[in-house]
């Protein structure tokens, strides 16, 4: 943890990740690339080195996704930068889908909510591939790069529970090999 933030830089920090809320189409990991540009590039409350382990550490634990801000509003403010970057993420993003979901449910044969759903997916994968592109691109060596490729293939080309993929990614990274 750096120390101590002012006020005014929580409060931005809260009001940046109330806007990146609106636009984690997919979850807030696809939001990653920007959340790295102002907490690393302009800001400088994390280094390179914090950011990925504030994703690694909130991935590996059980729980929803979305810990990763948690973990990095704390090494950035401690408490306070906590609780103002996970209620910054979740609150809009979470009123906004109860309130589309109940609207898009009782419409759901509408020939525009499918055509929606079915256009958000090309635009969620490549923000997942920016995340991505941002996380392997900070590592030194070709390994992980591998490894992630070979995660993708798995993914898209065959039905590998997600559970299985994940063990087998730390199996290979308490070995060392990444």
């Amino acid at each position: 943890m750096i120390g101590a933030m002012p006020s005014v830089d929580l409060l931005a920090l809260f009001g940046h990740f109330l806007l990146l809320s609106l636009l984690a189409i997919g979850g807030a990991i696809t939001v990653v690339p920007d959340m790295h540009r102002v907490m690393v590039g302009e800001m400088g409350l994390l280094s390179d080195a914090q950011f990925n382990a504030s994703i690694a550490i909130a991935q590996a634990s059980p729980g929803p996704n979305v810990l990763f801000v948690a973990v990095m509003g704390y090494q950035a403010a401690g408490l306070a930068g906590a609780a103002a970057m996970l209620t910054g993420i979740m609150l809009p993003s979470t009123t906004l889908a109860l309130a589309a979901a109940r609207w898009s449910h009782a419409r759901r044969d509408w020939r525009g909510v499918r055509a929606f759903k079915a256009g958000m997916a090309p635009i969620v994968i490549a923000l997942m591939f920016a995340t991505g592109w941002i996380l392997t691109a900070q590592t030194p060596g070709w390994r992980h790069v591998l490894l992630t490729v070979a995660a993708a293939i798995l993914v898209w080309r065959t039905r590998l529970h997600l559970l299985v993929m994940i063990a087998v990614g730390a199996i290979v990274g308490g070995l060392g090999w990444v």
